[in-house]
């Protein structure tokens, strides 16, 4: 974890600190939401965020798209990411209501959200141990920075309940979260400065039995995607 802020060579990193903040203190106010006790990372529960039929919903628009699940880095471990996902499409009324809920509930600027992306794990399929913050020292970065810099806050909800595995494990956290249909599981990647947390590493368990769907919104620390290319400006300091 970082020891001390870098605002003076970042002018991003006031942001990201003021962000933590004010999303942490915001979903402590909400319903049914709680923090989950976590070595060195600000991570939380908001349950039955979506009703079944909401989470019904969404799981059709991700199997009418999805396909095997890519990855940002190459790896040679085949068996690192085994999932199918897709990005699901803004013109879906059950995603414009899941982005809506969402944004709401974090207060986070919608243009700095990423495209909601679905993803369905079978019996086997996992995603091994990762962080959802961006390494600056690799290729992908000025790409990444272009497009919205770093990522702050991850938000997951849990459409379904498999019936065995599929747990969503913070190993250095000592956190293991067990699915449970319409729950929202919300967290910052960066620490207190602003920086990337090394705490939020994060890994999606195997599913041992059951079919296991969530989807899972990121956010940038400045308007993301068609937002940066258009040069859209946030409408408030949020």
């Amino acid at each position: 974890m970082s020891t001390r802020p870098r605002a003076m060579g970042d002018p991003g990193a006031l942001y990201r600190m003021q962000i933590g903040t004010v999303v942490r203190d915001r979903v402590l106010k909400a319903p049914n939401a709680f923090k989950l006790p976590a070595q060195g990372l600000d991570i939380f529960v908001v349950r039955d965020f979506l009703s079944p039929k909401e989470c019904a919903e969404v799981i059709e628009l991700i199997d009418k798209d999805r396909v095997p699940s890519g990855l940002l880095a190459p790896t040679e471990d085949p068996e690192f990411r085994t999932s199918e996902s897709c990005n699901l499409r803004l013109e879906d009324r059950a995603n414009q209501m899941v982005e809506a809920k969402i944004n709401q509930l974090t207060g986070i600027n919608p243009t700095h959200g990423e495209t909601i992306q679905g993803q369905r794990y079978a019996v086997g399929q996992q995603f091994k141990p990762h962080h959802d913050f961006f390494y600056t020292n690799q290729p992908y970065w000025p790409e990444m920075e272009r497009q919205g810099g770093q990522r702050t806050w991850t938000a997951m909800i849990f459409l379904n309940a498999p019936e065995a595995g599929g747990q969503t494990f913070f190993p250095n956290a000592k956190v293991r979260v067990t699915p449970r249909t319409g729950n929202l599981l919300l967290w910052n990647n960066l620490d207190q400065y602003g920086e990337p947390n090394t705490f939020s590493l994060h890994t999606g368990c195997p599913v041992e039995s059951g079919t296991k769907y969530v989807i899972t919104k990121w956010y940038r620390e400045r308007p993301w995607g068609w937002y940066a290319k258009h040069g859209v400006k946030p409408a408030g300091p949020y």
